[in-house]
């Protein structure tokens, strides 16, 4: 099956340019459109509600490096700029969303293969499998890379 719309999602960690640059080449291979995408999640829901401190500062830091190593990522595999999306939430919630705005119909995304307590607690994967309208490609992730 031929892909025309090829999300991939990152967490832009070490691993990221490498799920990346192997979703690119899918893309380039199908003749089908990239879209990159990284979700911030908000400082609040990361360290909950019970921060007392004014974070705002901290967050838009946050939003503004990623959005250079994302276009900077998306530059180096020549990724248009109007496919570079950033959203703030929760990643098993966006990255579907996302998915639906832009029409994908192949989800690429990097998971990190668990055992134990983790894989009983679930992941962003399992999530974005849950909630996607269209094909979920994960690409395994060693913890070392």
């Amino acid at each position: 099956m031929a892909y025309k719309r090829l999300l991939v999602a990152i967490d832009l960690g070490t691993a990221s340019d490498k799920i990346a640059v192997k979703a690119a080449s899918m893309a380039r291979t199908q003749h089908a459109e990239i879209h990159i995408l990284h979700i911030v999640e908000p400082l609040s829901l990361t360290y909950g509600a019970d921060l007392h401190l004014d974070t705002s500062a901290l967050q838009e830091e946050i939003n503004e490096q990623a959005e250079i190593h994302l276009s900077s990522l998306a530059q180096s595999l020549s990724i248009p700029t109007q496919h570079c999306h950033l959203a703030s939430g929760r990643p098993e919630t966006e990255i579907p969303a996302v998915a639906r705005q832009i029409g994908a119909d192949l989800i690429v995304l990097g998971s990190h293969g668990r055992w134990g307590l983790e894989l009983l607690l679930g992941t962003t994967t399992d999530g974005v499998v849950s909630a996607a309208d269209c094909d979920v490609l994960a690409i395994r992730v060693d913890r070392e890379t």
